[in-house]
Formats: C-alpha cells, sequence, structure tokens
C-alpha cells in the first residue's frame, strides 16, 4: 500500500471514529434536552443562548466529520465544544485522576486533540470534498 493510500486511511479511521463516538453524545442532548448545560453557561456569567452552540458541536460537526464534508471546519467545531466543555464541566478535573489511573479528563482531552488534528490534516482522499 502506498502511503498516500496510508495517510488516507488513516484520516478516514479518524473521521468515522471522532464522527460517530461525538454524535452519541450529540443524540443524547437532542433526546434530554440542553437544560443542565445552559444552567453551567449562565452559572459562568455566559448568555444562556451559547448552550445551543452544543447542537453545532455535537451534532452537525460530527455529521460532516463523517461524510468528509467540510471535515476541517467539523473537526474545528469539535476541538471548540470541547474546550467548552472542559471549561464548563470539567476544570475540576484536570488534576484528577479516574479509578483505572487515567486523567479524568482523558475522553475530553481525546477528542479535543482529534478535533484539532482533523482540522490540521484534512478529510483526506476518501471524503465527499476528497482532498
Amino acid at each position: 500500500m502506498n502511503p498516500n493510500t496510508q495517510a488516507d486511511f488513516g484520516k478516514l479511521l479518524l473521521r468515522l471514529t471522532l464522527g460517530v463516538v461525538v454524535l452519541f453524545h450529540g443524540i443524547a442532548k437532542l433526546r434530554g434536552g440542553i437544560g443542565g448545560i445552559e444552567s453551567m453557561v449562565v452559572a459562568h456569567g455566559l448568555p444562556s443562548w451559547l448552550a445551543y452552540g452544543v447542537f453545532a458541536g455535537e451534532v452537525l460537526a460530527p455529521i460532516l466529520v463523517l461524510v468528509g464534508f467540510y471535515a476541517r471546519l467539523g473537526g474545528a467545531l469539535i476541538a471548540v465544544n470541547m474546550l467548552f466543555a472542559i471549561f464548563l464541566a470539567h476544570m475540576g478535573d484536570l488534576t484528577d485522576f479516574n479509578g483505572q489511573g487515567g486523567w479524568a479528563i482523558e475522553l475530553q482531552a481525546m477528542l479535543l486533540a482529534s478535533g484539532a488534528a482533523l482540522a490540521l490534516l484534512g478529510p483526506g482522499g476518501y471524503s465527499a470534498n476528497g482532498r
């Protein structure tokens, strides 16, 4: 397999994994509402309408990432969404470990890094944009 094909498969794997994992979180928000997020946003002195950004970061962005259409934008939206999630809900966990010895916010950190990596790398050849 040539290096370009390997890189395209790697980007496809990154896109599919990131898109599916984040979309599950978005589906949960669509089903359960965003009242809890709205409360956290207001508690931090931010306008309540910012809570609706979760739909861009956890529904629209993963769909863009999965299809590979404006996947760089989708990756950036996911990264920004995770920054908000860490700021609003996980700041107290930054120096904590979970019960298995891992970082308490390892999922959030991995999703943030994966979104940023996709924004930098692009979607690869196996995408709607094909770049």
